[in-house]
Order: structure tokens, then C-alpha cells, then sequence
């Protein structure tokens, strides 16, 4: 199944697709456990359709909370000030894993 066409279903008929998707992943599970599933590929084939109607409904859910704009693209990790704690200098990668172990029993103790 293309995104494209699960697209162009309704939010209802996506629901009932996902319970019958669900279904047929747990049956394929089932059938190879008890070695009655001759293409051990429609599994991974259902779980992967699962996963584009649940991305779809909850793309539509989360459209909806936000007044039917389209989603914008996020990224996946929000940007971390560096400060000096987290920056490396060439020495500290340098040092040895003792030297290292060290260091934080040092820092740990003037934090107290």
C-alpha cells in the first residue's frame, strides 16, 4: 500500500483499516510461530502498512489540534547551547580512561 492512496481514504475507513492491519499482523505472527506461514514477508509487509496508517491518523490528529495548517517539518534534535562543561578540548580527549574517572570524582566532590 502507497501513502498516496491511504491519503485519499477517510479518517473512518483509515480506523477500521488499522484494526484489520493489526489483526492480519498478529494472525502472520501466529501462523509462523506454529510453522504454517509459507511467505514470512507478509509480516514485515502488515507492520509496515500499519505504520503508514497510524502516521497518517496521527498527522490528521495533529493537524486538526493546530488549525488544519500543514505540518511543518521538525528536526529531531532540538539545538543544545554549548557551554564549557559539555565542549571537549584536545587534552581532555587525550587523557586516559583513569584520568577520566578521576576527574569526575573530582568534580563530583567540589559540587557537594
Amino acid at each position: 500500500m502507497k501513502a498516496k492512496d491511504l491519503r485519499e481514504r477517510s479518517q473512518d475507513d483509515l480506523k477500521e483499516l488499522e484494526k484489520s492491519l493489526a489483526k492480519d499482523t498478529f494472525t502472520a505472527r501466529f501462523k509462523n510461530f506454529t510453522n504454517r506461514l509459507d511467505d514470512t514477508s507478509t509480516i514485515n509487509k502488515t507492520k509496515r502498512d500499519l505504520a503508514r496508517v497510524k502516521t497518517l491518523l496521527r498527522q490528521a490528529e495533529l493537524n486538526a489540534a493546530s488549525g488544519a495548517a500543514p505540518a511543518a517539518k521538525v528536526s529531531a534534535k532540538p539545538p543544545t547551547p554549548k557551554t564549557a562543561k559539555t565542549a571537549k578540548t584536545a587534552t581532555t580527549a587525550k587523557t586516559s580512561k583513569t584520568a577520566k574517572t578521576a576527574a569526575k570524582k573530582a568534580s563530583k566532590s567540589e559540587a557537594k
